[in-house]
């Protein structure tokens, strides 16, 4: 099969620069962004580990996330604890659920970007 991964995520904004900053300053996320043990950073991709990605269009009427909205990120995370600790430190609202979380599954964290878009952050169970 030819698809090797997902190449790239490409959406609209109002405000791309500020947009491309928080993400960059919040969630190491973006152009000139690379996780831990990846190499060097490049100034147009991020560079992440490899891992795991869930691909699933939702039902047009799902509550898993707003209804106005036609998609929600969803991050792969190594210590969702001092994430959280992290983006409350900046202000941003994190949303947690005990239900969320499963031994097989992982834990889960919920929070919204400056423009309304769901961000699930997932860390996935030890191996």
């Amino acid at each position: 099969m030819p698809v090797l991964g997902m190449g790239g995520f490409f959406f609209r904004a109002n405000d791309p620069d500020a947009l491309n900053a928080w993400y960059r300053d919040n969630l190491n996320v973006g152009a000139g962004c690379a996780a831990d043990d990846t190499g060097p950073v490049d100034q147009w991709s991020w560079t992440v580990q490899g891992g795991s990605m869930v691909f699933a269009p939702f039902k047009a009427d799902t509550d898993y996330f707003a209804a106005d909205k036609q998609f929600m990120l969803n991050f792969r995370v190594s210590d969702l604890d001092s994430l959280i600790a992290k983006l409350d430190a900046n202000g941003i609202e994190v949303i947690t659920k005990p239900e969320w979380n499963d031994p097989t599954t992982g834990q889960f964290a919920r929070i919204h970007d400056p423009e309304g878009n769901a961000i699930e952050l997932w860390q996935p169970p030890a191996a």
